[in-house]
This record gives C-alpha cells, sequence and structure tokens, in this order.
C-alpha cells in the first residue's frame, strides 16, 4: 500500500487511489475523459501534481450530485493549468452551477412533498392524485413527467 506523504508535489496513481479513494481505474478513466492530468516519468509512469487530490473530489462530489461529467469537464477547463487552483478559483466554478442545483433541490422537494402527499394518504385515488394523468392530457405538454419538470 502506498502513502502519499504530506509534503509530496506528486502523487503516483497508487498513492493518488489511496488518497483519494478512487480506483486506479477510475483516476486513468478521468484522465482519459479530460477530467485530471498527469505527467509521464521517463518509466512512462503517471505522475499527478498534488492539487489534483481537489479536482478528484471536486470530479466524486459532483457526480454525487448527479452533474454529468460532460459538465464537470467544461467547468474544470476554467481552473488554472499553471498553478494550484486558490479557493477563490474553486469558489467561482462552484457558481456555475448554483442555479442548476437551485433547481434540483426545488423539483426533489416537490417530488418528495407530492410522493408523501400520495402515499400518505392512502387514497391512491387516480382522479385526484397530483402525480396521475389521466388520457395522457399532459402528453401535449412535451415528453417526461411533466408536473414535476414544470411545477
Amino acid at each position: 500500500m502506498s502513502h502519499l506523504a504530506w509534503d509530496a508535489r506528486e502523487a503516483t496513481v497508487g498513492e493518488l487511489a489511496e488518497r483519494s479513494g478512487v480506483a486506479p481505474s477510475a483516476l486513468r478513466f478521468y484522465e482519459r475523459e479530460g477530467l485530471i492530468t498527469s505527467r509521464r516519468t521517463p518509466g512512462n509512469q503517471r505522475r499527478y501534481s498534488r492539487d489534483t487530490l481537489r479536482r478528484v473530489a471536486f470530479i466524486r462530489t459532483s457526480q454525487r450530485l448527479g452533474i454529468p461529467l460532460a459538465t464537470v469537464r467544461e467547468v474544470l477547463g476554467l481552473l488554472p493549468d499553471d498553478r494550484t487552483p486558490t479557493r477563490e478559483d474553486w469558489a467561482r466554478i462552484s457558481e456555475c452551477w448554483r442555479e442548476d442545483l437551485d433547481v434540483r433541490i426545488r423539483t426533489l422537494q416537490r417530488l418528495r412533498d407530492d410522493l408523501t402527499d400520495c402515499i400518505g394518504c392512502g387514497c391512491l385515488s387516480l382522479d385526484r392524485c397530483v402525480l396521475s394523468n389521466p388520457g395522457d392530457e399532459l402528453g401535449a405538454h412535451g415528453p417526461g413527467p411533466r408536473r414535476l419538470i414544470e411545477g
């Protein structure tokens, strides 16, 4: 097992994997997808700069929030390549999807409240339930669960 020293400037794929909690195969995938970068040693081994740990943490957190990797790649592209990103850099890029997260939060709250009402009342009435759509009336308004999307 590799251990990343606190003062190390670079990490091997094993050290980065151990410290970040991400499998080496996932790190190689992130690199192929342009989310992180490494340099190659003369022996063709990957070396990641220490600030890659923050990038990996950002990627994992973004994935847990349901943000597509393509969007994560775009936002990470706003970070400087010539220096370690600062707190201000991270704050700036986190603003990129604040509005999207606010919409997701409202949608999830609406779903939670509608499901609680439906399950909580016990009637399971399709003619009164806010989740039902008799005769697919909402199909004329577009695809998907229209009441949840538009609500």
